[in-house]
């Protein structure tokens, strides 16, 4: 497999830190919910988030929330905007980042060595493919919540800092790393960052889908020339958005909360243009078939066949790794890693 288009990994042990999905929908879904109260009392999307065409009717609705394909670069968009005052009531007078913290630091290193050490490595070897050695990446990481990709760049001999919004988050993270990796900053703080960085990677793990001023970001990225590369995950447009509509009753993690939009492989190529980059290395891996997993799981026990349950995750689980891997290879999978490059 080509280093530039990778598939998929393993489930692994990923469950054991998702137990909340499966033992609290209802509570995640409520959370989910209150998000969605606050999302539909925003004015309505006209445009394109990504391209800025003008937007049709919604494609479909899920969690009363309609979403729009955009028709020149397939997007899809939240039929409502993310606004500042979105953005305020659910990153932090709601604190939504608690729901992505760990309680101690033995449960710190655990989640960062499991998620986020893989994505590290692949960000280390492909600019080692690059002819860039570890001892010269110096990353500055966006919306780095409590530094678990800064901690795991920095563990492989990269430079590295993060910026974040959550208060909470940052001291936490630097109280467990035991030193200042990261800064406290406003909500739209990070373009002048952006702006002002010598680091010649920018990292988003999982955050460009919750930038209200996206634009604004990436036009930093655009011009500050010591930028050479880009890596972002991003949630995508995939059958995870099926499976959610399909089962109303289970915690929507995907299309909904505050993921307001969602990628397309067009979308990414439209963005990349749009900076003067270009799509360097893909690595595709989603969860929808843990999603479903979830889903079918959560509406057994709710039609008490708890034992039904039992039986069929013997039977499902051991098949999940191929079943992810037949959809991430279709290219219609609910996350993408990527590296963009300046032209």
């Amino acid at each position: 497999m080509s280093i530039k288009r990778k598939y998929s990994k393993p489930f692994g042990d990923l469950n054991t830190l998702k137990t909340s999905f499966f033992n609290n929908n209802d509570g995640m879904l409520d959370m989910a919910d209150g998000m969605a109260d606050v999302l539909l009392m925003q004015p309505k999307r006209t445009k394109c988030k990504i391209c800025g065409a003008p937007l049709g009717k919604p494609l479909y609705h899920s969690h009363r929330i309609g979403y729009i394909e955009c028709r020149e670069c397939g997007h899809l968009n939240s039929e409502c905007e993310d606004t500042d005052d979105f953005a305020s009531k659910v990153y932090i007078e709601d604190d939504y980042s608690k729901n992505y913290s760990a309680a101690d630091k033995e449960s710190y290193i655990r989640r960062r060595d499991m998620i986020y050490a893989p994505k590290a490595e692949y960000l280390r070897d492909c600019l080692k493919h690059e002819g860039i050695d570890a001892k010269d990446v110096n990353i500055l990481d966006i919306g780095a919540g409590c530094g678990y990709f800064v901690s795991a760049v920095r563990q492989l001999g990269m430079k590295a800092v993060g910026i974040e919004v959550s208060d909470s988050e940052v001291a936490y993270g630097n109280t467990v790393n035991e030193e200042e990796l990261l800064t406290h900053i406003g909500l739209t703080d990070s373009i002048g960052y952006i702006r002002k960085t010598d680091a010649n990677v920018i990292t988003a793990i999982g955050v460009l889908e919750h930038l209200v001023h996206l634009d604004e970001n990436l036009e930093a990225i655009r011009d500050n020339q010591n930028i050479r590369y880009l890596f972002a995950s991003v949630p995508m447009f995939s059958f995870s958005s099926c499976f959610e509509v399909a089962f109303a009753n289970g915690y929507n993690r995907h299309t909904g909360g505050t993921h307001t939009h969602l990628f397309t492989n067009e979308s990414i190529e439209k963005m990349a243009e749009k900076i003067g980059f270009e799509i360097a290395y893909e690595w595709r891996f989603g969860s929808d078939i843990n999603d479903l997993y979830r889903f079918l799981m959560v509406s057994m026990q709710k039609n008490h066949n708890e034992e039904f349950s039992s039986y069929f995750s013997e039977k499902f689980v051991p098949l999940m790794d191929d079943l992810q891997q037949v959809l991430d290879k279709s290219e219609f999978s609910s996350e993408l890693h990527f590296i963009l490059k300046r032209k």
